[in-house]
């Protein structure tokens, strides 16, 4: 395997460039902890290796060849960047705030899949799998083994991510103590809905 501790390295500096996966773990972890923030992670983590898999045997080059099957990927993913940012926006448009909800309103929020955003969020970003075919070949050989380095590659991408993502929220959750309000927790839902509306429409805006 050619340049492992350059791919590592660059792996790190794209990793920590904010993205959708970033706004909705920070979203998570500040409305509802840390416990939601590493949930989402875990989808996120799922879908890395989807992607690598995907990258391995074929699949995602088929979709990036393909202009029809890129572009519904990518606009049900910006679709659903942009759901999950309209939902975040009307959420504290409640007339209630968050400290005066019925409990059960709180637990349905509560409960809602952050695994499932993580997971989607990533799965249905067609840059990702763009990223997968253009960015690790670079680093992997091209003989009998080269199947094997391509899944290693991918699965040091996605272990960089889990340690990155998990700091993140560890540092999230630790400054959170210092935002309990409930109005600076509805400014952080809003500003975080907005930012994933703004990657949804960007993404359905790029041209294939």
């Amino acid at each position: 395997m050619e340049n492992y501790l350059l791919f590592v390295f660059m792996s790190f500096l794209l990793i920590i460039l904010p993205g959708p996966d970033t706004a909705v773990i920070t979203k998570n972890t500040i409305v509802k902890k840390k416990a939601a923030g590493i949930q989402t992670t875990f989808g996120t983590l799922t879908a890395l290796f989807i992607h690598t898999l995907a990258a391995v045997f074929g699949l995602s080059a088929l979709i990036v060849k393909s202009a029809f099957l890129f572009t519904i990927l990518k606009y049900v993913g910006a679709v659903y960047l942009i759901y999950l940012g309209c939902k975040s926006i009307l959420y504290i448009m409640k007339k209630q705030p968050v400290t005066d909800q019925a409990p059960n309103q709180v637990n349905k929020y509560a409960n809602e899949s952050n695994f499932k955003q993580g997971f989607l969020t990533n799965l249905l970003n067609p840059k990702v799998a763009v990223f997968f075919l253009t960015f690790l070949p670079q680093f992997a050989g091209t003989g009998e083994h080269a199947f094997i380095e391509f899944l290693a590659l991918g699965l040091t991408y996605t272990i960089l991510t889990m340690i990155w993502f998990f700091v993140y929220i560890y540092l999230i959750n630790f400054v959170s103590h210092f935002m309990k309000k409930p109005s600076t927790m509805k400014v952080m839902e809003g500003f975080t809905g907005g930012v994933l509306i703004l990657f949804g429409v960007k993404l359905a805006l790029e041209k294939n």
